[in-house]
């Protein structure tokens, strides 16, 4: 039996999500770092382009919720209700590291703050949301039961 339509397109927003977030804070961003020129250079970059994930990032999770919150026997089996949370946290660790901690890495550098606070913080909640996503993958690609 094929799962419905709605359930491959939320597991496709899922690898979408892991894959971006493993693309860019494993390999991409490191990059930016060997072979631009300066440090600050490659943060201006980055910081781009971790703007750009959160919006993909959210983009991807609420579409997960709004296919995923459907009332058919399907969307209520155990491995999207199993994603639900993971979902919901790692679309909140998104939006937390775009709107309250990037502005403080941004002002650190401006005055003198504690960027290596900030830093650190803002990466332990990127690799919250890479696992938050990779939960996400893993549940909603397993086989539904029959």
């Amino acid at each position: 039996m094929q799962p419905p339509a709605r359930q491959r397109i939320g597991l496709l927003a899922a690898a979408l999500w892991w894959g971006s977030l493993t693309a860019l804070g494993f390999v991409v961003v490191p990059m930016l770092f060997m072979h631009l020129g300066s440090p600050a250079a490659a943060g201006a970059m980055a910081a781009k382009l971790f703007g750009a994930q959160t919006w993909l990032s959210t983009g991807c999770a609420l579409l997960m919720l709004l296919v995923f919150n459907q009332k058919d026997l399907y969307a209520q089996a155990a491995p999207a209700q199993a994603a639900m949370k993971f979902i919901v946290a790692g679309m909140l660790l998104a939006l937390l590291v775009e709107f309250a901690v990037a502005p403080r890495i941004v002002s650190a550098r401006v005055d003198g703050g504690n960027l290596r606070l900030w830093h650190g913080l803002g990466s332990a909640m990127l690799v919250g949301q890479w696992l938050c996503a990779g939960f996400a993958l893993w549940r909603l690609s397993a086989r539904p039961e029959r």
